[in-house]
């Protein structure tokens, strides 16, 4: 009979992160949570210690994005734990699996305002899929079990675990579960022969057809089977923030990014599409813009995981609540090789009349989207693009040729500035085999650059691209754009005609190779050099800091409404 080894709680946790397959964890020490750092020398996966809970939460949360597989944190409680809630949100409305484990105040402590005592399950209610306070020490490896399951089935999101110390510290000899059983969770949906046939029928009868895919389509890990069928039945493609990469932007049915700032041919397509086919997407205002005059030439056939999601922002005329790749694997059976060639002039028309392009404003000073160019044409669509929040993010969502899924990582849904440089550091860790560049602001950059440190002590070839306008550039074209150029606050300060601070002496600081450019002349052969570093580097771009992101559909107005320049 086989003995069951008794231990503690916190053992026991390390021991179920082990066995749900953890392979790299995240993460800041605290009072609260000693017990299982006293542990962790003897964990079979890696320890990677941010400077802040929030960049650490970002981290497993790159990790996720770039592995498909689940991202783990682990932080103390109160103030840690806190720390924490913006890269939950951040998670949870892009659909990443993540599970966050925060150590909590003794459980008789509990509701005592005990120091750093803050309620973990109140709080971060709105911002996961789930969360658990561990009771005793015997409940720990399924709750970790189950955290993992709930996660990753069904639409990705993150889970918190509260774990007070007393479990920690007591003993068990509970086991990791064989196999999850929820209950109350039954995420697996699959779509019926009927939905299957009329979605056929659909695709078989429409003369032009558009194929919209989204993060969802990417999680579902549908990439083939949506290529499958735009080229089996020749239908363009048009993808939202999160779902670039999902169909070859070098393929000529690629639409690219539909939405605000858009490719116009992709919102074109949209407007006067007979069909829609959208996969694995929110229909988010940044999308649709105007509801009431979004695609209404189409019927719109809605496929995504999650019930909840259809017909809640768009009406869906077949709405399919499964796996997107599940149903593109079995409608793609019954669809016919198609034709649309009218259909493809007419978006060829549109490509060649309001391409993606830009005009450089003054001569000598480098355009923002020269430098996400110089970044495409070092990468050739190969590396991993992990971007801020602003401009940038909508720059190099226009202008590199995103190639393959889980290449691109950004934060959509919640739009979290500071997002960029420990997202790209999870990233590196993910995918030692690819080159990580962080394209980021200076705004956004200055909220987390304290984990470039990270990249540097783990020696991580990272390159951390910094396009300084001296602004906060989105919020700025804004005010420029509909608030008559008051710019409140968002105009960066100077010194000596130098922007505060000096990224360059930030980064050798930290530990890293630096370099700045400002003469377009020099552009290219500093990005090449700073992304062929062997060793973490950062490269300063100071751009034209009144260049703005077009095209641009004003929030709330539709397709008609677009803005050139």
């Amino acid at each position: 009979m086989k003995t069951i080894r008794e231990r503690t709680g916190a053992m026991a946790l390390v021991e179920a992160l082990e066995k749900a397959g953890t392979e790299v964890l995240f993460g800041y020490p605290g009072g609260a949570v000693i017990d299982i750092f006293d542990c962790l020398s003897e964990a079979k996966f890696k320890f990677v210690l941010g400077r802040h809970e929030q960049g650490s939460a970002h981290m497993a949360d790159g990790y996720a994005r770039s592995s498909g597989k689940v991202g783990v944190c682990l932080v103390t409680s109160g103030p840690g734990a806190t720390n924490v809630i913006t890269g939950l949100g951040t998670a949870y409305l892009d659909g990443v699996p993540m599970v966050v484990i925060t150590g909590q105040v003794p459980l008789p402590q509990i509701g005592t305002d005990a120091f750093q005592e803050a309620d973990m399950s109140g709080i971060c209610r709105a911002v996961t899929k789930h969360n658990f306070l561990v009771q005793s020490a015997d409940e720990i490896p399924e709750i970790v079990a189950q955290a993992f399951y709930i996660a990753s089935h069904g639409k990705p999101g993150p889970v918190v675990i509260d774990v007070p110390k007393n479990c920690q510290q007591a003993f068990t000899r509970a086991q990791y579960p064989e196999r999850v059983s929820l209950r109350a969770y039954h995420p697996a949906l699959s779509a019926t022969s009927s939905q299957i046939s009329r979605l056929a029928k659909l695709i078989n009868e429409a003369k032009r057809p558009v194929i919209y895919a989204g993060g969802g389509a990417i999680a579902a890990f549908a990439s083939k089977e949506l290529a499958d069928l735009a080229r089996k039945a020749q239908i363009p493609v048009a993808t939202t923030l999160m779902g670039l990469g999902v169909f070859d932007q070098t393929d000529p049915l690629s639409l690219g990014m539909a939405g605000m700032h858009g490719a116009p041919c992709a919102n074109y397509a949209i407007d006067e599409a007979d069909l829609i086919v959208a996969l694995g997407v929110r229909f988010s205002d940044r999308v649709t813009g105007r509801i009431s005059s979004y695609a209404k030439r189409a019927k719109m056939v809605h496929v995504i995981c999650d019930p909840a999601e259809v017909n809640k922002n768009v009406d869906a005329d077949l709405g399919i609540a499964a796996d997107v790749r599940d149903v593109l694997a079995v409608v793609n059976s019954r669809v016919k090789a198609a034709a649309h060639d009218e259909w493809l002039k007419r978006i060829a028309g549109w490509k060649a009349e309001h391409p993606i392009s830009y005009e450089v404003m003054h001569k000598g000073v480098i355009m923002p989207q020269q430098a996400i160019e110089s970044i495409d044409r070092m990468t050739k669509g190969e590396a991993i693009i992990v971007t801020d929040v602003g401009q940038q993010q909508m720059w190099a969502a226009q202008y590199i040729r995103h190639r393959h899924p889980r290449r691109f990582l950004s934060s959509g849904g919640m739009g979290t500035m500071g997002f960029g440089i420990p997202a790209a550091i999870g990233a590196a860790f993910a995918r030692p085999d690819l080159k990580t560049i962080a394209i980021c602001g200076d705004g956004g950059a200055q909220m987390t650059f304290e984990e470039v440190v990270v990249a540097v002590e783990h020696k991580l070839p990272v390159t951390f691209v910094i396009i300084n306008n001296g602004c906060l550039g989105m919020v700025r074209q804004w005010q420029e754009l509909f608030y008559g150029k008051r710019y409140s606050q968002t105009i960066f300060k100077q010194k000596d005609a130098r922007y505060l601070p000096d990224f360059v002496k930030l980064a050798e600081a930290h530990g890293a190779r630096a370099f700045r450019v400002i003469d377009p002349a020099k552009l290219d052969a500093t990005i090449k050099k700073a992304i062929n570093c062997k060793e973490t580097a950062l490269v300063e771009v100071i751009v034209e800091p009144e260049a703005n992101v077009y095209p641009m559909i004003p929030g709330g107005k539709s397709v008609k409404e677009m803005i050139f320049k």
